[in-house]
């Protein structure tokens, strides 16, 4: 059965897997201390800038458990949007882990913006209130939709300005610069992110994502907080040479690129139907829509895709890097069938 139901169900690029049978021959000293890491990280500071410093790990959430340890202390709050993956998806890790109040905000499109901020930067040095720390953000976000450069500065500059710090979730940030045709450092370096929790298991990796380090204040405890995380990786070759792969002759935006214009496609051709209603802009490879609940269960004996709201007939469709046009064909044919 095709899948549009995340993009965590999409096999392993070629290109990464060859990689992964190259680091395969032979033994290699473990925990890092391997050519495939040395590359790896000189990759990934070519990419984004020489001053930051990476940390493979195995996962999204423990990547950004990682980076919020390093970033707060237990009296701090986390500043998120209620549809934030550190609140709804990761059954609590992060407050077991940092032991933060996260403080979620209502947006009606999954992005922050510094007006809706501002309320909750309160209560500075009162030691009766937990202490406004840390913006987090989903690049993509969880409803698919992308900030602009000048809105991750805007929320940077005002995060600053009260001393916190900025943590980017990008497990979808390649899908992210594929739609605005912008580079990894301008959506993260030259925005004033001070760390990046970068993934790649949604976009042609077989597992595995990398904390990016860009505030050198925050390098120095990154190596214990990942092994207290129980996110060291003894044999690392595994996880570090995927992202060699991934960052040579812009795989990672050739597969970004084919996710979002396979979005697009199915966008165009079901927005033609007047029971659909797409629900958020499509900037990314995920669609938002209601229809009629029988076409949908319908759909569903052929297709694997989630509810995203129920009660309203809300579902949630995901492309990927493997996404065929034949899919997106296959699935309109069978919609137009049943509409």
């Amino acid at each position: 059965m095709r899948s549009f139901a995340s993009d965590n169900n999409s096999g392993v690029h070629p290109l990464v897997m060859d990689a992964l049978l190259s680091a395969n021959l032979d033994h290699a000293v473990g925990y890092g201390d391997d050519k495939w890491t040395v590359e790896a990280t000189a990759k990934i500071k070519e990419t984004f800038t020489a001053e930051c410093e990476p940390f493979f790990v195995f996962n999204g959430t423990g990547s950004n458990i990682i980076a919020l340890q390093l970033l707060t202390r237990p009296f701090n709050s986390i500043l998120c949007a209620e549809t934030a993956h550190i609140y709804v998806d990761e059954c609590g890790g992060p407050v077991k882990s940092t032991g933060c109040q996260i403080r979620p905000i209502a947006t009606t499109d999954g992005k922050l913006t510094p007006d809706l901020i501002k309320p909750y930067l309160h209560g500075f040095g009162d030691q009766h209130h937990s202490q406004p720390g840390i913006i987090y953000l989903s690049q993509s976000t969880e409803l698919g939709t992308v900030y602009s450069v000048d809105e991750l500065q805007a929320i940077t500059s005002l995060a600053h300005q009260h001393g916190m710090y900025v943590h980017m979730d990008g497990a979808r940030i390649a899908n992210a610069c594929a739609s605005l045709n912008v580079s990894l450092r301008q959506l993260t370096v030259n925005c004033g992110i001070d760390i990046l929790s970068f993934g790649g298991t949604k976009n042609g990796l077989m597992m595995g994502e990398c904390v990016v380090v860009f505030n050198p204040a925050l390098k120095q405890e990154a190596l214990f907080i990942r092994k207290q995380s129980a996110q060291l990786a003894s044999k690392m070759r595994y996880l570090s040479c995927q992202f060699t792969a991934y960052l040579t002759d812009n795989l990672w935006l050739k597969n970004a690129v084919h996710a979002n214009s396979m979005a697009n496609r199915l966008y165009l051709a079901l927005k033609a139907y007047p029971e659909i209603h797409f629900t958020q802009k499509v900037e990314s490879n995920q669609l938002f829509l209601t229809a009629p609940r029988a076409i949908i269960d319908k759909l569903l004996e052929s297709y694997f895709f989630y509810f995203w709201n129920e009660e309203k007939n809300e579902i949630r469709l995901v492309t990927s890097f493997d996404t065929t046009q034949q899919d997106i064909d296959d699935f309109l044919a069978l919609y137009h069938k049943l509409s």
